[in-house]
């Protein structure tokens, strides 16, 4: 087994339980390669240089230390299972599926080798794992500083998030699915597959399956007054698809076309600027250790 854990993760936690949980690992026979990152992608680089040579690789870290793994999964070619330790500070995936928020529970739901084939998703030549979004905020959990998202959890999301209601731009885009075509002006865009962004739950939408190839898909047009807004902010919060300021819907693949560069975040971590962005849904992908009878797989 490749073990591979980010130390600077939700306050640095999983170190404590370290021992404990390679005595977990050992105990049911694996043989532990344990590797802490030391610089963005790091994670990456590990998962693919052992992809093919161990029959599972561990991850403990936020969603974007999950990421790299998964991404360097997919771009080695193999299908090796994943065991996954939420410990950073929001742990969306791992929310959406359940799983124990407890490091040493993880590891041994991990070892009771039950698989769940979860989706993921391809954006132009990148993985991620279960979200892709552009606009408002997104930008929030790569531009907090990490002591400041360990010190404050959530609350620095929001500090940070807040600055940015003084200069809320939005973006001309045409949107392409396999059944429709979308343009107008958006102020934020979210491509999902989970059931929590941003530690609040249903922001998704409702009647999310993780592994029935579809995307959830919310659009946020740009509100022309106070009202609109108000609109906007109770459709999303109430989760019921009835307004006409936001497109909710389902898709197994997407083309979105701005007329401006638009910076994306993929997983938490920024994805780079684009003015054409193609998003496919990666069927039942990844092979994630899943104690499906505890967890809420859905919903």
């Amino acid at each position: 087994m490749l073990f591979v854990f980010n130390p600077k993760a939700g306050k640095g936690k999983i170190k404590a339980k370290l021992s404990e949980i390679i005595d977990l690992f050992n105990s049911h026979q694996y043989e532990v390669i344990i590797h802490a990152t030391q610089y963005p992608r790091d994670a990456y680089e590990q998962a693919k240089k052992y992809a093919k040579s161990v029959d599972l690789i561990v991850c403990s870290g936020g969603d974007g230390t999950l990421d790299e793994v998964v991404s360097g999964i997919m771009e080695s070619g193999t299908n090796v299972p994943v065991g996954y330790i939420p410990a950073g500070s929001t742990n969306d995936f791992a929310s959406s599926l359940g799983m124990p928020k407890n490091a040493v529970d993880a590891a041994a739901m991990i070892m009771d080798e039950e698989m769940y084939d979860c989706d993921i998703g391809k954006f132009n030549d990148e993985i991620f794992t279960y979200i892709a979004a552009f606009g408002l905020f997104t930008d929030v959990s790569y531009q907090t500083d990490q002591d400041l998202k360990n010190i404050l959890g959530h609350v620095a999301y929001v500090l940070e998030g807040v600055k940015r209601l003084l200069d809320i731009k939005s973006y001309h885009m045409r949107v392409e699915t396999e059944d429709k075509v979308i343009e107008d002006n958006f102020m934020f865009g979210m491509i999902t597959n989970s059931r929590s962004v941003g530690g609040f739950k249903n922001l998704t939408g409702k009647n999310v399956d993780m592994n029935d190839g579809l995307f959830e898909v919310t659009l946020i047009t740009m509100p022309k007054n106070p009202l609109e807004l108000q609109e906007i902010l109770s459709a999303i919060l109430t989760a019921e698809d009835n307004s006409d300021l936001v497109y909710s819907f389902k898709a197994s693949r997407l083309t979105l076309e701005s007329d401006e560069e638009v910076p994306w975040t993929l997983d938490g971590e920024f994805g780079g600027d684009h003015k054409l962005v193609n998003i496919e849904n990666k069927y039942r992908a990844l092979n994630i250790f899943l104690n499906t009878k505890k967890s809420i797989t859905t919903k």
